[in-house]
């Protein structure tokens, strides 16, 4: 039985590995979980799995916590605060750390589980994209596992096994197209946060959601993937796939290529990336390629999703440019969903920071470089904007 802690348990990501785990009673079982803000759900969780430790992120809920489970007979150790989060990353003995935290705010409990020895089942991809520098070399010296359980990069990780070295040519990347594939980029300038959280295929966070109608999502995950697979940018690509059958595909040396396809599911690259290298049984829906009719695949348009172009010129420039790009995505999301700023104001906002960061940059950035480089990008956001606002 696999000891797991979760991060992030009452998200999307979260609240999945707990119905793999409760399918799955005999394979897995929970040590510790960490949440944001919402206690009534973790308050459930922590009933339903009894793990040992739990953290609310939010210090001021953590009464209301103690409080809804008080009459457990043996309720487990209750933190609150952003170094709870951290200490829940390094408790026990949990084997891998689930890792569903949205946003930058996951770097600090994944490097924290890295140092303690625990596997990373990776859902949070801003570890890499903003920590990538730091994290890969303390993954290398401390000998774990950092398994991706998003479903583009599971699908590549799926694709590669038993693919010699050197046997990998290209990367693509599928994208859905988000909410605004099939609208034409003249509309974009009077688009509503109602509009962009209106997702075609999945149920996802509003961050998330919005990333996928600007097609940040896709350049982070580009990122992501360089890091993950040691590939240059030159090597990976995005393709617009609107049914989302197909979740990533790589070309080897010899033009052969490798697609991994499945129902819109998350819970099946968290359960390989929990599982690895084995492979468990599962009833879920199986794919019927009939079924699934037609698939289709276009190119991206620059021109409607600027924020792609945006991504690969900071994973290009390396250092600490790829912590401001997230940085400042993160913060230009939360004003759009604010509904301070337009829709196209988002990948404005990005380039103006990025721009400015061009003489800042660290090309070899320790930890401290990127934290600061964060806190950076999100304050240039909001005077930037504030600045704007006093102008008009």
């Amino acid at each position: 039985m696999k000891a797991i802690t979760l991060l992030g348990s009452t998200g999307s990501i979260g609240t999945q590995t707990l119905d793999i785990v409760a399918q799955y009673p005999d394979q897995f079982r929970i040590v510790g979980l960490a949440a944001g803000n919402n206690v009534e759900l973790l308050a459930q969780q922590i009933r339903q799995f009894q793990p040992q430790i739990a953290a609310i992120r939010n210090p001021a809920h953590l009464p209301a916590l103690t409080r809804a489970i008080a009459d457990m007979d043996a309720p487990p150790v209750l933190l609150g605060g952003e170094e709870a989060v951290v200490e829940i990353a390094r408790y026990g003995d949990s084997e891998a750390v689930v890792t569903g935290i949205v946003g930058c705010a996951g770097l600090l409990p994944t490097i924290a589980a890295i140092q303690a020895g625990k596997d990373i089942a990776l859902a949070n991809k801003e570890t890499l994209i903003a920590g990538g520098p730091v994290v890969l070399p303390l993954v290398q010296e401390h000998g774990v596992k950092l398994l991706p359980a998003d479903s583009e990069h599971s699908a590549i990780f799926q694709c590669l096994q038993g693919v010699p070295k050197n046997g990998l040519r290209r990367i693509l990347l599928t994208a859905s197209g988000g909410a605004f594939r099939d609208l034409p980029v003249e509309k974009l300038e009077t688009v509503t946060v109602a509009d962009a959280l209106k997702h075609p295929n999945w149920s996802m966070g509003r961050k998330i959601t919005i990333d996928s109608a600007t097609l940040m999502n896709k350049g982070l995950e580009v990122i992501e993937a360089h890091f993950l697979f040691g590939v240059d940018y030159d090597q990976i690509e995005i393709v617009i796939h609107p049914q989302s059958i197909i979740h990533s595909l790589i070309e080897l040396q010899d033009t052969s290529v490798l697609a991994q396809l499945g129902w819109a599911d998350m819970r099946l690259p968290l359960l390989y990336a929990l599982s690895y290298p084995d492979r468990i049984p599962t009833d879920w829906e199986r794919l019927d390629l009939v079924k699934a009719g037609n698939l289709t695949f276009r190119e991206p348009d620059h021109q409607k999703y600027p924020c792609m172009n945006l991504a690969y010129a900071a994973g290009r420039a390396g250092g600490t440019m790829p912590a401001v790009l997230n940085a400042a995505n993160e913060q230009a999301v939360a004003l759009f969903l604010d509904e301070k700023i337009a829709f196209l104001d988002i990948p404005r906002l990005i380039e103006q920071i990025c721009d400015r960061h061009h003489t800042q940059n660290r090309s070899n950035p320790n930890l401290d470089d990127i934290l600061e480089a964060d806190r950076w990008a999100r304050q240039e956001v909001l005077d930037l904007h504030l600045g704007r606002a006093m102008v008009s």
